[in-house]
């Protein structure tokens, strides 16, 4: 049985066959609002990545996980962890389905899937999110999984050359 399996996606380690879905995936600008990318990633630096995305958690301080619809075994998504802290047992979760294959139920597929592996699996207290206020499909998403608002970071992304708040969505396992 694979652990990190739903109803109709699963998630998976990156694998070198990943490759053009990260090169397509991070050269988006479409998606650079939300991952701080500001220069396109070279296949060269991409693939450099994959070879060392062998790392623990521990090590890394970080995770990310293909999102992998399973009756097409089409890598669709990626699923983040990031700024894991064991000592404080927290960990940031981002979320990035491809423009095709948004609004379906994926993003929220791959949630109910993570959320019970931080909590389980890496023993963790608490998750958090940061979401930009006009990107209300996010705020929707975590929201319906109980992840409550906790703050707001005031002119925290300048996107488009504007300033943006940041919310800060927070997970406590009880």
């Amino acid at each position: 049985m694979i652990i990190l399996h739903g109803e109709r996606v699963k998630l998976r380690a990156l694998e070198p066959e990943d490759l053009d879905f990260l090169f397509t995936i991070e050269n988006n600008t479409n998606f650079w609002q939300v991952s701080n990318t500001q220069v396109p990633f070279s296949r060269f630096v991409l693939k450099q990545y994959l070879e060392n995305a062998h790392q623990d958690i521990y090590e890394a301080k970080q995770l990310r996980l293909i999102i992998e619809e399973i009756n097409t075994n089409k890598a669709i998504g990626m699923i983040d962890l990031f700024d894991f802290n064991p000592q404080h047992h927290r960990v940031g979760i981002g979320i990035l389905v491809h423009e095709k294959f948004q609004n379906s139920g994926f993003a929220s597929d791959a949630l109910s899937i993570l959320i019970p592996y931080c909590f389980k699996i890496l023993n963790l207290h608490q998750i958090f999110a940061n979401i930009i206020p006009d990107n209300h499909q996010s705020i929707a998403l975590f929201s319906g999984f109980n992840f409550k608002k906790i703050g707001e970071k005031k002119d925290w992304l300048l996107i488009d050359g504007a300033f943006k708040d940041e919310f800060i969505f927070q997970l406590i396992n009880e």
